[in-house]
């Protein structure tokens, strides 16, 4: 019987200093997208699968995002004096159970690789899910549930994948495909940003993983890699030379790049207009912009 995946590892050790001075003392994690947090979106989407345990690696100078899922009694209290039951359902969705949330610190930055590897002790012997919250996924059913639910038909090792441009390859791990099943791909080999003329497809691993614990086995024993970090890709490699299954899952959704500038403004355009009490007003806002700039022109 295959077991559940109920356990997620949260990456958020990263200075995040594409987005300086704002990151200086405001970790990347909890800049909004209209009016959530970036970490919400990864939170909300690991509830939606079934995740009970949260594990979030992180580094020097992120007490604000601990403190984001903690209990603020005097917010709730005056929420509540004032009869805005509205807002105080918003806040219950970012509280956490005591237990539930666990913080492991990553005192070197050697890659996503490393990151994970820190949990590894509270993964133990079971399945979990890596959610990466720079990625943030549109989608109708949330894209870690539609892996999960894959997943319980598959086991083994499994990676979100999307096609990108041929000369964007460089910028991805990348699926060498064994066999093509359609919303699921057998693989065969994975490559770390390869040169885009080496690519071996147009394939790339985007930021949702389910991975066995075997994983952390093969992490103890990678060394550094591109870059000088150590590679998660890497040690997903060696479970297919180990002719273990690993899956890449094509998801239904919209993926946005929030660790980028273009990607995190796309992305608040796109939910501001997906929201019913700001589509009007905002959709009519870039509307009269795009019209000037052409005029402009």
């Amino acid at each position: 019987m295959k077991k559940k995946v109920t356990k997620a590892i949260f990456p958020v050790a990263g200075l995040g200093t594409r987005f300086l001075p704002a990151t200086k003392s405001v970790p990347k994690e909890i800049m909004t997208l209209v009016d959530r947090p970036l970490i919400q979106y990864a939170i909300d989407e690991a509830r939606a699968a079934g995740i009970k345990e949260f594990i979030f690696v992180t580094s020097r100078g992120k007490s604000a995002l601990e403190d984001y899922f903690d209990h603020s009694p005097e917010l709730e209290n005056n929420l509540r004096k004032k009869g805005k039951d509205d807002l105080l359902e918003v806040l219950k969705t970012t509280n956490m159970d005591s237990g539930a949330i666990a913080y492991i610190r990553q005192h070197k930055a050697l890659g996503l690789g490393h990151a994970v590897w820190c949990a590894r002790r509270l993964v133990g012997n079971e399945p979990f899910a890596v959610i990466l919250p720079d990625d943030v996924i549109a989608a109708e059913k949330p894209c870690l549930q539609q892996m999960v639910e894959a997943h319980a038909e598959t086991g083994g090792c499994m990676v979100a994948a999307m096609e990108v441009p041929q000369d964007k390859a460089s910028s991805y791990g990348v699926l060498d495909i064994k066999e093509d099943m359609g919303s699921m791909v057998s693989v065969k080999g994975m490559v770390e940003k390869p040169p885009a003329d080496e690519a071996p497809s147009n394939l790339a691993v985007i930021g949702r993983y389910i991975l066995t614990p075997k994983i952390m086995q093969n992490l103890n024993r990678i060394k550094s890699g591109t870059g000088g970090e150590i590679q998660l890709t890497d040690a997903i490699a060696e479970e297919i030379a180990q002719d273990r299954d690993v899956y890449g899952f094509r998801f239904r959704g919209q993926r946005f790049d929030c660790g980028s500038k273009a990607g995190f403004l796309q992305a608040t355009v796109a939910f501001g207009l997906a929201r019913e009490d700001l589509r009007e007003e905002f959709g009519q806002y870039l509307g009269e912009m795009m019209s000037m700039r052409q005029a402009a022109q």
